[in-house]
């Protein structure tokens, strides 16, 4: 399907150098605009042949990355010009129609769900790959995939125009990026645009007590039960390895089970059994990364959104060290002030907002400042241990930082890399609490 005469990629970065690289393979031409290109960018762009475009100039097709505000002046000048403005989920879905694709998307969960399901399917024989909001870019797996797992963001669901997936998952539905999207119900709109072109035929599984207006046959799971569609109970939630929560399993068996059916494949519960079990948690994602005697360091940098933290507070052993930081976001603190309620033993605030976070949780806190990343988090992490007794303590310190990482960090990745080796440091030695 062609989309359009003269394309613009607008915003480059991850999304950005996906698309890029997908229209040159298609053998398409474009033209870029970002306000700040990267080197790693404008080296990219020169090497496709990809000249910077024009925002005053009227385009076809304009592939906006997830980061831009839908509202941006530029993309609705553009728009007013006549461009469509999408993203690069909905230029996969046009120019690979044949791909089945899997969406996954919620406040919390989606990327270890996603990661799960394409897990699930290749232990079942197909070749699947997971791409989109988590690496890589979903444009980068899709000749190479049978099946495409694509964890799908408010921000990218914002400019979906027409997308039918054949199965799709809502995770949950909380508060999250009010700093975008403005409103609960506006976030929710967009999350919702997951289901909006599914029809009779396609499936979405939600969790059970979720009503979501749909077409598609809805299918609910629940935590405390990981089974098949029709009841067949697949694995005991507490047989799942550590780092995989039961709602994502439960989720990801019925998704992979609804695709496999679409496929034609055959649905052995022993070999989802057996996936389950093999499965391994997403870096970044509840993991723990180092131990000192009984204390154990669990990084969830990703943990910023309240549903996200207050599962993260929940799971982690007691009592908890807990690293609060970052930029804050305006998440809903009082399920969290709850949920840390005789678990948290101290909060060490970081970063821009940790201070200010840690007030609003009103627990007993110590802050760390600093303008070095690393050298905070390994401040942060030293407080940590010895708020639980030192290295012959017990309990968790547990990065789950509410805030962004912009602060000091590039992503939550690196914020994540460098809480694994501040604590993989101490493990070793080589820093004393």
């Amino acid at each position: 399907m062609n989309v359009g005469e003269r394309v613009l990629i607008y915003g480059l970065g991850r999304s950005g150098r996906g698309v890029a690289r997908f229209l040159a393979r298609e053998g398409l031409r474009a033209e870029w605009h970002d306000a700040r290109p990267g080197v790693e960018d404008e080296a990219l762009m020169a090497e496709l042949g990809f000249v910077r475009g024009h925002v005053e100039e009227s385009y076809r097709t304009v592939v906006a990355a997830p980061g831009v505000p839908i509202d941006h002046p530029d993309l609705l000048a553009l728009a007013a010009r006549g461009a469509e403005i999408i993203g690069e989920v909905a230029l996969a879905a046009r120019l690979r129609p044949q791909l089945p694709l899997v969406g996954v998307t919620g406040t919390a969960g989606k990327g270890g769900t996603t990661v799960l399901i394409a897990h699930l399917l290749r232990e079942n024989g197909v070749r699947a790959r997971e791409g989109g909001n988590i690496d890589p870019p979903l444009l980068d797996v899709v000749d190479e995939a049978e099946v495409a797992v694509a964890e799908l963001s408010s921000f990218q669901l914002e400019r979906v125009p027409g997308l039918r997936l054949p199965v799709a998952v809502i995770t949950n539905l909380g508060v999250d990026h009010l700093d975008r999207h403005r409103t609960v119900e506006a976030y929710h709109a967009a999350k919702l645009n997951i289901t909006a072109g599914q029809e009779a035929g396609d499936v979405l599984v939600i969790p059970a007590g979720l009503a979501v207006a749909t077409r598609a046959q809805v299918r609910s799971f629940r935590p405390d039960r990981i089974a098949l569609a029709g009841g067949h109970e697949v694995l005991c939630p507490a047989d799942l390895p550590e780092g995989i929560h039961p709602a994502n399993a439960a989720a990801a068996v019925l998704a992979a089970e609804a695709l496999l059916t679409r496929l034609g494949r055959p649905v052995v519960p022993a070999v989802f059994a057996a996936g389950l079990r093999s499965a391994r948690p997403v870096a970044g994602r509840f993991e723990t990364v180092a131990r000192v005697g009984n204390v154990r360091f669990i990084e969830d940098s990703i943990a910023t959104r309240t549903l996200a933290v207050e599962a993260a507070l929940t799971r982690a052993p007691a009592p908890i060290a807990w690293l609060v930081g970052g930029r804050d976001k305006g998440a809903d603190l009082g399920p969290l002030r709850e949920a840390a309620r005789g678990r948290v033993q101290r909060v060490i605030a970081f970063g821009e907002d940790g201070e200010k976070l840690a007030r609003g949780l009103g627990l007993p806190f110590e802050t760390v400042t600093g303008a070095d990343g690393d050298a905070v988090m390994a401040a942060a992490a030293r407080a940590g241990l010895a708020a639980l007794g030192g290295p012959g303590g017990t309990g968790t310190v547990l990065l789950a930082p509410i805030g962004t990482s912009f602060d000091l960090f590039r992503d939550y990745r690196a914020r994540g890399e460098s809480f694994r080796r501040a604590a993989c440091a101490l493990a070793a030695g080589e820093e004393r609490a």
